[in-house]
């Protein structure tokens, strides 16, 4: 069969999400209050006036619960109708112009210091509403709406990217995190398996949130949600088509090696009752907006105890790992500090006649690389005690051990580039999950197989 290769445009995907937000945000008020809220692409100067006034009425707190909705709406409406320049100046209006009030903060600090025990409560609250500043109460309102809190995760994803060249938009972003934080809580969140009989929906968003392994068309997808294959997703009640965070699975014997077998699609189907070892593949946040809100620590611990209790005959848990920083840090080092460390003084005497990440690296660069591989995992450090690596610090922080390197288990251009084709195992013993992740994060102990410490050896 003809495969039909998938375009994974973002501007597409974020066009998509404005467009089906403008289509569901309709109410009956639309028509009789549209056009008191006419706003330029670019939001021009003369436009500002007419949003701040608008926003004020948002904020008047004695308007009833159904025109401050709509008021939302049609402000939500108008948000999405902006163009990217546009987006920008309205987060700028909301930061500049509806953040703390220093001098209530201030006042209602001195009310507190000097206020009699008994009254203690009362200005208590008052200061807690002093360091609320009026932008979270007009973003709150959009939790109400439909896709709301996904209209929220998409302006968080922007603000991600604007503060780096407006640092005023920074308290924003904090406040909107602050509040996603709270409704993103562990305890709300829905684990769900994604197999070939899910929504059409669903599926596309696999394909257009897999960060990890391009999936390069339907028939590849189709392979990834095979009867020897899982994908497991959490998703949040009010973004049920929305993957948050996903994982895809593969029932294996022994720990996989090599991530093009893995994704062979020519290959046969395994005996998943044959099966030993759980294989995490791929991990991929779906939700730019929600950076920083971890869930991933959380998704791995119960897809293993769901998988566990269908499939108690598997007695391993791993997963097959890129290393994204390893040809960076690698051309990062002076020579003189290569050569202290193993397989340094090796590599030197190769890499002139080596490109490592456009090729596959020969033979004779399988000893040093995996040497030097396995020193930056294991002892290159960041903030602290920290593993400099993401991925080797996200598995570490979750009570895995650095199991097998692998090498030239990804010769994709991908994985050439990033690792000169290694991979590694990052292995999940459940008796040892806790201590080792609260060794790791309390002293910074790192878990070596005792297979891979001869190549700390100089």
């Amino acid at each position: 069969m003809t495969q039909t290769h998938i375009s994974k445009e973002t501007p597409t995907l974020l066009g998509r999400t404005i467009g089906h937000l403008r289509r569901i945000w309709r109410t009956p008020a639309d028509n009789a209050m549209a056009d008191e809220l006419q706003l330029s692409p670019a939001l021009d100067s003369g436009d500002s006036e007419q949003l701040i006034q608008w926003m004020d009425g948002c904020l008047i707190q004695e308007r009833n619960e159904v025109t401050a909705r709509n008021r939302a709406v049609i402000l939500g409406r108008s948000y999405l109708r902006l163009n990217e320049q546009g987006r920008c100046r309205f987060l700028l209006l909301l930061a500049e112009h509806y953040g703390l009030d220093n001098e209530r903060v201030e006042r209602c600090f001195q009310q507190w210091q000097s206020a009699p025990a008994e009254q203690r409560a009362n200005t208590i609250q008052q200061l807690r509403d002093a360091l609320d500043p009026p932008r979270l109460r007009l973003l709150t309102q959009f939790n109400g709406l439909p896709e709301g809190v996904k209209f929220l995760v998409d302006m968080r994803a922007e603000l991600l990217t604007l503060k780096k060249t407006y640092p005023q938009l920074a308290e924003l972003e904090a406040d909107l995190k602050r509040l996603l934080i709270g409704w993103f809580d562990i305890g709300l969140l829905q684990l769900e398996e994604i197999n070939w009989q899910s929504s059409a929906e669903r599926l596309e968003k696999l394909i257009a949130y897999e960060a990890v392994h391009e999936i390069q068309s339907w028939d590849d997808l189709k392979n990834r949600l095979d009867s020897d294959r899982r994908c497991f997703a959490f998703f949040h009640p009010n973004m049920p088509n929305e993957p948050l965070i996903f994982v895809e699975v593969a029932l294996v014997q022994g720990l996989a090696d090599n991530i093009q077998t893995l994704l062979d699609e020519d290959a046969p189907l395994q005996d998943i009752q044959q099966a030993d070892t759980a294989i995490f593949y791929s991990i991929s946040n779906a939700q730019q907006g929600l950076a920083g809100i971890s869930f991933g620590n959380f998704l791995i611990k119960r897809v293993v105890a769901r998988l566990q209790q269908e499939y108690p005959h598997l007695t391993q848990f791993s997963t097959l790992s890129p290393i994204p920083g390893f040809c960076r840090w690698l051309e990062q080092q002076e020579s003189t500090e290569l050569e202290q460390l193993p397989g340094g003084k090796q590599w030197l005497q190769l890499s002139s006649d080596i490109e490592l990440t456009a090729h596959e690296p020969p033979e004779e660069a399988r000893e040093p690389l995996l040497s030097l591989a396995c020193h930056y995992l294991s002892q290159v450090k960041k903030r602290g005690h920290f593993s400099a690596d993401p991925v080797t610090h996200f598995h570490l922080s979750n009570g895995a051990q650095i199991a097998q390197l692998n090498w030239l288990a990804d010769t994709s251009t991908k994985g050439l580039k990033q690792s000169g084709g290694i991979m590694v195992n990052y292995l999940y013993q459940l008796p040892h999950i806790e201590s080792r992740s609260q060794g790791y994060n309390q002293q910074g102990d790192v878990s070596l197989a005792p297979s891979l410490k001869p190549l700390l050896k100089r």
